[in-house]
């Protein structure tokens, strides 16, 4: 027996969630239907209001619903501090941390020819653009530290390197409140490899 056609539409329209296979896609639908249909008519709405309205910030490429966000409008940011971070959460760890307080810009990915991700489908034209305005004077890349990230962090710097700007790169090591024998051997050495003077 076939369940009815817009059941299976609600099926596979929530497998379009990462890590949502069959099975889970299945078990939300039946919930949804079955057991919450307010939180249903609530995601809906959520949904239906979050794609009309939400958009992407014409400076920092950050989802928004203003043409400029709240953070890239701010008189208290530092406009030749330029942060490049490959998605939204990145950018929230990092204010969180409160230990930068320039500019951003979110690429909203990261580059990886396997999965057919090039420079335009991750905005390295509007991330020129953005480091061009005459304002920009340092771009620190703070990608993961992913074979993706790696990569993607060389080639930005590449694709800068002759624009005058000085270009940087976050630092990785131990972290804080690390002991080093819970330390795996590749994050150690690179901690050595980039240890500095005591001053």
């Amino acid at each position: 027996m076939n369940a009815p056609r817009s059941l299976d539409e609600l099926i596979n329209a929530l497998r379009c969630l990462p890590g949502v296979g069959p099975r889970s896609a299945q078990r939300m639908a039946y919930h949804l239907l079955q057991r919450d249909q307010e939180g249903a008519r609530r995601l809906a709405d959520s949904l239906d209001y979050a794609l009309q309205h939400v958009r992407h910030c014409e400076k920092c490429n950050n989802f928004t619903e203003e043409v400029v966000c709240e953070l890239c409008s701010s008189q208290r940011r530092d406009p030749a501090l330029l942060c490049v971070v490959e998605m939204p959460a990145d950018l929230l760890m990092m204010e969180q941390a409160h230990c930068y307080k320039g500019m951003y810009f979110v690429l909203m990915g990261r580059l990886s020819p396997l999965d057919g991700i090039g420079p335009r489908e991750i905005n390295l034209d509007r991330l020129l653009k953005r480091a061009r305005d005459n304002m920009v004077k340092e771009v620190i890349l703070a990608t993961n530290f992913t074979v993706e990230g790696e990569a993607t962090a060389h080639y930005i710097g590449e694709m800068l390197q002759n624009e005058g700007l000085k270009i940087t790169r976050i630092a990785r090591g131990l972290p804080v409140g690390g002991e080093l024998e819970h330390v795996d051997s590749g994050t150690l050495a690179q901690a050595v490899l980039e240890r500095r003077e005591v001053k």
